[in-house]
C-alpha cells in the first residue's frame, strides 16, 4: 500500500464519533496510526465549527484533508482550497421562497416537541431540523426514535422534492434530527474533485443506504465504500484493512 496514492475518507457522526459527541482518544490514536501508511481525510455534512467541536482543535493538523459541508468548504494541509455558496447559486428570491415554505411546513407539523433553530444556513447548504437544533441530547434521542417510526423527515423531503422540483436540489437525511438541502451534485462526492491524484479512495460511513448522506460517495465508482455502525466498528475494519500485516 502506498501512502501517496491511497486516501481514506471518513464520515464523522456514527463513524468516528457517536452522534454529536466528542471523539475518543482511542479513535484519534487510530487516525494517527493510519496516517503513517495512508493519506487520511474527513468528509462531513456539518460546518467546520461543528466538526472541530467533535474532532478537536487540532483537526486541520491531524488530517491531511478536511471537507466540511460535503467538501463545499475544503481544506488541504490546513489551508482552504475552496468555499462554495448556496446563496450565490440559487439567488435570493428562490432561497427566500424555499425558506418561507420550510418554516410554514414546520409550524404545521404535529410532532411531540419543538425547540429552536429549525434552519441552519451554511456556506453551501441548508440544514433543516423539524424539532430544532437547540434540543437537548435526550430530546435528540427521543426524536430519532419518533422519526424512525413515523418518518417525519422522509415525508418532509418528499414534499419539498415535489414543491421545488425545478430548483434541482438534493435532500439528504443525516444525523439524528435533520436533513441537508443543497444543489444536485453537491453531495459528498463533491470532495472527490480535490483528490484526483489518488488511485485508491476508501470511504467509511454509517448512512450509506439510499437517501442517507453517505450514499452517493459510498456507491461512487471512484471509491471503495465501507459501511460501519459505530466508531468501534470503524476501528475494527480499518485495523484489518490497513494495519494488519499480510500473512
Amino acid at each position: 500500500m502506498n501512502k501517496s496514492n491511497t486516501i481514506v475518507l471518513f464520515d464523522v457522526d456514527g463513524t468516528l464519533t457517536m452522534p454529536r459527541k466528542d471523539v475518543t482518544q482511542e479513535t484519534l490514536e487510530l487516525m494517527q496510526e493510519l496516517r503513517k501508511v495512508v493519506t487520511i481525510g474527513i468528509v462531513g455534512g456539518s460546518d467546520l465549527t461543528k466538526i472541530t467541536e467533535q474532532l478537536g482543535s487540532s483537526l486541520l493538523k491531524n488530517f491531511d484533508y478536511v471537507f466540511a459541508e460535503n467538501g463545499l468548504v475544503a481544506y488541504k494541509a490546513g489551508e482552504v482550497i475552496e468555499i462554495q455558496s448556496l446563496k450565490a447559486h440559487l439567488g435570493e428570491d428562490k432561497l427566500k421562497s424555499l425558506i418561507n415554505f420550510i418554516l410554514h411546513y414546520i409550524a404545521d407539523m404535529d410532532i411531540p416537541i419543538k425547540r429552536g433553530t429549525f434552519i441552519e444556513f451554511r456556506n453551501g447548504m441548508m440544514n433543516v431540523s423539524p424539532i430544532g437544533r437547540n434540543c437537548s441530547q435526550e430530546e435528540r434521542d427521543a426524536f430519532e426514535k419518533y422519526d424512525h417510526e413515523a418518518g417525519y423527515r422522509k415525508k418532509f423531503v418528499e414534499v419539498l422534492k415535489e414543491k421545488f422540483s425545478e430548483y434541482n436540489l438534493t435532500y439528504s437525511i443525516g444525523g439524528q434530527i435533520s436533513f441537508d438541502v443543497f444543489p444536485q451534485g453537491w453531495d459528498k462526492t463533491y470532495c472527490l474533485r480535490f483528490i484526483p491524484e489518488f488511485e485508491t479512495v476508501h470511504f467509511f460511513g454509517d448512512k450509506t443506504y439510499p437517501g442517507g448522506n453517505d450514499h452517493e460517495i459510498f456507491s461512487s465508482d471512484r471509491t471503495q465504500g465501507h459501511t460501519v455502525v459505530s466508531p468501534g466498528d470503524t476501528k475494527q475494519q480499518c485495523t484489518a484493512l490497513f494495519l494488519t500485516p499480510a500473512a
